[in-house]
């Protein structure tokens, strides 16, 4: 009887010991650059598409105009992220398009990530919203993005910061004078006037 206590107790523990070896951790280096690998070469469509619009600085212009009217809250004005607060905190993180993951990709992928988007990542496709001279420009802008920063953050988020700040500054005693004061109104009551 001994020994099979014995026996038992060792392949409880041998067993506790696998369980506690299957748990979920960041990928290494292998696992992620076959992941990328996948993506680059099988799930990201549009690989051999050029871009059939010429570059120059118009087109990256209007690029940038569109980018930031669509995808500034996820990407930041500059595409780097810059000032959205929850970027790194999504899983997967927000991707700084400036990255060497996204600049690797042909235009052609990026024109079918602007158009088809990315599921799960939280990435939306814009098939149907945009058209395609809009996508087009876009990716000269993806290409020909500003420095990290360069743009500042994006005003919802400069507002966001402002009245958390007035907020804090209420609870520590008030306002300083010259202040703006937070936002204070009920959703569907009449703002009061100063």
């Amino acid at each position: 009887m001994q020994r099979s206590a014995v026996f038992t107790a060792l392949f409880s523990l041998a067993i506790l010991s696998l369980l506690a070896a299957c748990k979920a951790g960041t990928p290494g280096s292998l696992q992620g650059g076959v992941m990328k690998e996948i993506k680059q070469n099988v799930t990201i469509g549009g690989r051999d598409v050029k871009n059939p619009i010429p570059k120059s600085a118009a087109a990256i212009k209007q690029g940038a105009e569109h980018f930031q009217r669509r995808c500034q809250v996820c990407h930041g004005l500059d595409g780097h992220n810059t000032g959205v607060p929850f970027a790194n905190k999504m899983d997967p993180p927000v991707a700084d398009l400036g990255s060497t993951d996204v600049q690797g990709y042909t235009d052609g992928q990026l024109k079918w990530i602007i158009e088809n988007g990315i599921g799960p990542s939280g990435m939306p496709g814009w098939k149907g919203i945009l058209d395609d001279d809009e996508m087009w420009k876009m990716v000269w802008y993806i290409r020909n993005l500003p420095a990290a920063g360069s743009l500042g953050a994006p005003a919802i988020f400069k507002e966001q910061a402002e009245e958390h700040e007035g907020m804090q500054m209420m609870r520590k005693g008030g306002a300083a004078t010259g202040e703006k004061k937070p936002h204070t109104h009920t959703p569907g009551t009449p703002p009061h006037k100063d």
